[in-house]
């Protein structure tokens, strides 16, 4: 009975296994474990590894990459079940690693802020022009609503200032209006604004802030610089979090549309945190994530690197994680808040003395470097003048000295006016610097002719004298302050192609490789994340962008033209022109 029972056992398997196999005798996909998923064939793929390879083919399983090679040899490795892509010729590369910017706020601007970003990013050429598209935005708010808009630049504008309570209060005399200058460093509010903070002439300036005042009265001008900011927008709603999700799907649709699989967020609190953990659960980020903490101290972080404090559960995994915690110890040049070892070339209100000012005190940010590096956070502070820069690098220096620690890879956001010497001491500490080197485009005329001066400003964003130090860095858009594009930044970095056509500062172009480099593997490096992504290797996330031409052969100046025709991620299509 019991020899009967286990041939009959046998029976059944050998008929699954048959049933299984079909009549062509190959395994299904279910038990082929060492097929790939699919695989990528006939491209022209920039690997970006360390010797940086080309190839024709990828094969790739469960979203990461397991070989890559020949067509011949990636052909050999597929299945039954495996899928075919045809890159018909096109060439690929690792996904667009956007270095610093702040998703989703981009999505917001044309939605809940108005748009007055002036060409070519919008349509805004003088003061009359905010007041226009104000008061058709204003159509869509209702009464004592506020009014909020993001992007006017006072050097592209024929006036050449800054709009004034006065100008807004010709949108509306009771609605409150807050409005953004495109560096984010300063704004502007209508008199029903100021009134609902409780801002007079006999209002002190806020520490790290400025109110700006009339020079016969005194009255203030509406005009608020950095920290005085907040005594205004304190008052305005947040944002809700339907707002947020239209934004998000904004933003996303602009992200992959240029290529981006990777978003570095540059800065967090709190609330916009737990916010992108809901848009993650609802399945809303197809790319992924990092954010920073906004940081002053373990008081706002909590006690150890990657919780922020306890109040988020579970959070960090491949497609959101937090990672270092941002600072600032400037503003911004062209607001005139960055903060300079020498004046300004031409000085605001004919101060020739004037250098702008850093929002805290050089032992002030020393001290919170120190709590932060010695809990083992990586840290990136904002620093676009290079008397912020002098004071960030004593930070780190002295918190290196205080409790050492290899390797941290401490980043300076932006280092627009970083020096020579400043430089090799990045080198020497090894701090890594994320350039904003679009400025030499959406602002390179403006530097030559008011705020730097010519000597000054053939230096800013100097990529190339990083490249002959060998220190790694990323380039980055900071969008909203300039629209997501890393190729347009690429472009930049190759080129240094002002608005009016001018070439600014020749000699720290880098080569289209050495711009690559630093939206993919070395931006990847800057965030601890080499072994997983920027490069197309084995082991490495699926995460690609095909384009219609070859960045590191076409004509350099026309980089920023080549078309993003497919942006991949876990090896699933999230963007197809």
């Amino acid at each position: 009975m019991r020899d009967r029972r286990i041939i009959k056992r046998l029976v059944i398997l050998s008929i699954v296994v048959t049933l299984c196999m079909g009549f062509s005798g190959t395994l299904p996909k279910k038990l082929d474990p060492l097929a790939p998923d699919s695989i990528y064939l006939n491209g022209t793929i920039i690997t970006m590894d360390d010797n940086n390879t080309n190839a024709e083919a990828v094969a790739v399983k469960d979203g990461k990459i397991i070989a890559v090679g020949s067509n011949k040899d990636i052909r050999k490795l597929a299945g039954k079940s495996t899928k075919t892509i045809d890159l018909k010729n096109k060439v690929m590369l690792p996904g667009l690693i956007d270095a610093h910017s702040h998703f989703p706020s981009p999505g917001l601007v044309g939605t809940v802020y108005a748009n007055l970003n002036s060409p070519p990013v919008g349509t805004i050429v003088k003061i009359q022009d905010i007041i226009n598209v104000l008061v058709v935005h204003s159509e869509y708010t209702e009464e004592g609503e506020w009014i909020l808009g993001r992007g006017y630049d006072q050097t592209l504008i024929e006036e050449r200032r800054h709009p004034t309570k006065e100008d807004l209060d010709q949108v509306s005399a009771d609605n409150p209006i807050f409005i953004t200058h495109t560096s984010g460093h300063l704004a502007a509010a209508n008199s029903a604004a100021l009134k609902l903070a409780g801002i007079t002439k006999d209002t002190p300036d806020p520490a790290g802030g400025k109110i700006w005042r009339d020079s016969k009265t005194g009255e203030p001008t509406g005009v608020l610089e950095e920290g005085a900011m907040q005594l205004v927008s304190k008052h305005v709603p947040p944002v809700s979090f339907e707002e947020n999700i239209t934004a998000v799907k904004e933003a996303v649709k602009e992200y992959v549309s240029n290529g981006v699989t990777t978003s570095i967020i540059a800065a967090g609190g709190k609330e916009s945190i737990i916010n992108l953990q809901k848009f993650s659960e609802q399945g809303l980020l197809p790319i992924r994530i990092t954010t920073m903490g906004t940081g002053g101290g373990l008081g706002d972080l909590g006690q150890s690197p990657g919780e922020m404090g306890g109040f988020i559960t579970g959070f960090g995994n491949d497609m959101l994680k937090l990672g270092a915690v941002k600072m600032w110890q400037d503003g911004s040049i062209q607001g005139y808040t960055g903060y300079l070892s020498k004046p300004y070339h031409l000085p605001p209100d004919d101060d020739p003395e004037y250098r702008g000012h850093p929002l805290q005190s050089r032992e002030k940010l020393a001290e919170k470097v120190s709590e932060l590096h010695k809990a083992g956070y990586q840290i990136a502070i904002h620093g676009n003048g290079d008397a912020a820069i002098d004071d960030i690098l004593y930070a780190f220096r002295k918190a290196q000295e205080e409790f050492p620690r290899k390797d941290a890879r401490h980043r300076i956001e932006h280092a627009q006016m970083a020096r020579e010497d400043q430089l090799d001491d990045m080198k020497e500490l090894g701090i890594t610097p994320s350039f904003y080197v679009s400025h030499t485009f959406f602002w390179g005329d403006q530097h030559w002719e008011i705020f730097m001066g010519p000597e000054r400003a053939a230096r800013m964003s100097p990529l190339k004298s990083a490249v002959k130090r060998d220190i790694k860095f990323s380039v980055h858009l900071d969008s909203p302050v300039t629209p997501m594009s890393p190729l347009q930044a690429v472009w930049s970095g190759v080129n240094r192609i002002t608005r009016s056509g001018e070439v600014v500062g020749p000699e720290q172009r880098v080569t289209p490789l050495e711009a690559l480099r630093a939206v993919t593997i070395d931006a990847a490096w800057q965030n601890f994340e080499e072994d997983i992504k920027g490069s197309i290797e084995p082991g490495k996330y699926a995460d690609f962008v095909v384009l219609d031409n070859n960045p590191l052969t076409i004509d350099p100046v026309k980089i920023k033209d080549i078309k993003i025709l497919e942006t991949i991620v876990n090896d699933k299509t999230v963007y197809k022109k």
